[in-house]
């Protein structure tokens, strides 16, 4: 597969802006982990956090509801932020736009290029290999 270049700046910036509801797959009950941090400063800058681990399905983190897949919230998502091994990404990715995400977006480390040229022709934003809090901090003038 040829390399996807991953989105400017400014595309960064329009898809922070945007997407105000986020779905963290993933997301740790462990104040220690890095997705638990990631979600937990996200959440103090205004967006809503919405956690979907099937290990803590029907409890709370962070305050809110904890789902075991996509497809079990009850609401629309923005984005799908994805803390989970890369080979484990393509079916996110065929989730989130079955749930109709307009973006997905894997964690640094994280690059499945296959889950993003999926979404990408799905017509969602796709990012890989960048962390939403750096780009946050960086691009939002926080």
């Amino acid at each position: 597969m040829t390399h996807i270049e991953n989105p400017t700046d400014a595309t960064l910036q329009r898809i922070l802006q945007q997407c105000h509801t986020i779905a963290v797959v993933g997301l740790s009950a462990d104040s220690s982990r890095a997705s638990h941090e990631v979600a937990r400063y996200l959440q103090a800058h205004g967006y809503r956090i919405v956690p979907v681990n099937p290990r803590y399905a029907n409890t709370a983190i962070l305050g809110e509801s904890c789902y075991a897949t996509l497809a079990d919230i009850p609401f629309a998502v923005d984005m799908v932020d994805v803390f989970r091994n890369a080979e484990d990404v393509l079916p996110i990715a065929e989730q989130a736009i079955a749930v109709g995400a307009q973006c997905l977006w894997q964690q640094l480390g994280i690059a499945n290029l296959q889950a993003d040229a999926l979404a990408r022709a799905a017509g969602l934003d796709a990012v890989y290999n960048r962390c939403t809090k750096i780009d946050h901090a960086r691009l939002m003038n926080v």
